[in-house]
């Protein structure tokens, strides 16, 4: 999806303009892809533009720093700050998306990064639905991958690696080649792992079940999260179970979620419909009441909102 220029972007501490915020073409990730990122969504509420689980955001990009050995030298809560300070400074009022990056600079090259500088930059601009209005509404088309996911034993999978991210890049064109709208990738096992950006649902009557993210390989998701507190809230059960190929063409329903996402039902996998092809009563339930969230009219989950006022 292409980028809005914004125009301020965080950069190492500071507010510089967005066409400033460069990097030489021999920074280390750029060669060798050690470094993390996090993706976050801001919202226009009723009182203003909010953050939606910012702190859990910035506390991931943490872990992710510690699994890879790099320094992040600024804490938590000043990440948190930097971000509510870039909504702010580019009037995002109408909601945005928001992507820290940290990454190794320019003045060491080789495998070993310890000692590469520390860059971390944090850049908003407004940004649509990642799979499409049409796909929010009505569900999208998948495809399992001849890719497999990452073993927990080749990459660190609790880590945002920057990376990591071919892995899914080559899904993801696999599957939109082939006419499809995302990927399913299987872990090493063959059982369900994620999608390219995003976790997976699967629903049976009223029971919800998803795959474990550190056995199935798969990046502990904040929406993951997000979506199996309001589910067991409106009194569905759901549970962390292993799901083999055969599972999701089996399932009354599915559903994918990730912050760039949000939560999107699924119409087939493989050319198998998925239920009766179109987003079901749990499907709606829980994406409308996680739009509701994000939005400020849910109160219930409004500790999650950060706001930019």
């Amino acid at each position: 999806m292409p980028i809005t220029p914004t125009k301020k972007i965080w950069f190492d501490g500071q507010l510089v303009d967005w066409e400033q915020a460069t990097t030489h073409v021999l920074s280390h990730t750029l060669h060798y892809g050690t470094g993390a990122f996090e993706g976050i969504r801001a919202y226009p509420t009723p009182k203003g533009p909010a953050i939606f689980r910012l702190r859990e955001h910035m506390e991931r990009l943490h872990l992710s720093c510690k699994i890879l050995m790099i320094d992040l030298p600024y804490s938590v809560d000043e990440l948190c700050d930097a971000a509510v300070e870039v909504v702010k400074v580019n009037d995002l009022v109408n909601g945005c998306y928001l992507r820290p990056l940290v990454y190794l600079g320019y003045g060491e090259m080789g495998i070993y990064h310890l000692n590469s500088p520390v860059n971390t930059a944090i850049a908003a601009w407004p940004w649509g639905a990642y799979l499409g209005d049409e796909g929010v509404a009505n569900g999208v088309r998948m495809k399992i991958s001849s890719w497999i996911r990452h073993s927990p034993v080749a990459m660190p999978t609790a880590s945002k690696t920057v990376g990591g991210y071919v892995n899914s890049s080559l899904a993801k064109v696999e599957a939109v080649k082939a006419g499809y709208d995302e990927a399913i990738l299987l872990g090493h096992d063959g059982h369900v792992s994620e999608c390219t950006g995003e976790n997976l649902f699967v629903v049976y009557g009223s029971s919800i079940v998803t795959p474990p993210p550190s056995e199935a390989g798969a990046l502990r998701g904040i929406t993951q999260n997000s979506i199996t507190t309001i589910a067991r809230d409106l009194g569905y059960e759901v549970s962390f179970e292993a799901l083999r190929r055969d599972d999701l063409y089996a399932a009354d329903e599915a559903f994918l979620t990730g912050t760039a996402a949000e939560v999107v039902p699924i119409a087939s996998v493989d050319d198998r419909v998925v239920g009766a092809g179109q987003p079901g009563p749990v499907t709606k339930a829980v994406q409308a009441t996680y739009f509701a969230a994000v939005r400020g009219t849910e109160p219930r989950y409004e500790n999650w909102l950060t706001y930019c006022v």
